[in-house]
């Protein structure tokens, strides 16, 4: 096996390990994604892994970063689907989200890797805040984002996996 490229994230804006709870009382993660037919998806997911409630309402605050950690230029971050696509669920309107201890919430990063005129734009690293005011964390989603200038970010919403049994 060859190591394609190696990522790395300054060490006050990684990802809590499994098992570790940050201060803030949320973890956040992304997921490796999903692709089809130049449409790409990632999905955030917030952690409640304090042992109180949490709130979390709106769209996480998503910064794109370059090799070097740098903001990339050019780019618009939209909420919802901003016309990336057309996603059932992906512009539901924010609500508010209430987190018991264990429960989570999830949003996502939308975004087409189409290339028409220019240089494509990728940006291997997002630094993502939960909430204005909210740690930054930086995850590596390896957004290729193509020429189209456009990433779109979906709403704050409950777990339906994680969300408390009905009684």
């Amino acid at each position: 096996m060859r190591v394609v490229k190696v990522r790395s994230v300054p060490t006050d804006e990684a990802p809590a390990a499994a098992g570790v709870c940050p201060l803030s009382g949320l973890r956040l993660t992304a997921d490796d994604g999903d692709a089809a037919m130049g449409l790409r998806v990632v999905g955030l997911r917030l952690e409640n892994c304090s042992s109180h409630l949490r709130r979390v309402e709106g769209y996480p605050l998503v910064q794109l970063l370059d090799e070097e950690h740098e903001p990339v230029t050019g780019v618009e971050v939209v909420r919802g689907g901003g016309g990336v696509a057309l996603v059932p669920g992906f512009d539901d309107a924010p609500r508010p989200v209430t987190l018991e201890p264990g429960q989570s919430a999830t949003a996502g990063l939308m975004w087409r890797n189409t290339v028409t005129d220019g240089t494509p734009v990728l940006a291997p690293y997002a630094r993502v805040r939960a909430t204005p005011g909210a740690p930054a964390v930086m995850v590596v989603p390896e957004i290729d984002l193509g020429t189209t200038g456009k990433l779109g970010v979906s709403a704050w919403k409950a777990d339906p996996a994680t969300a408390a049994p009905a009684s």
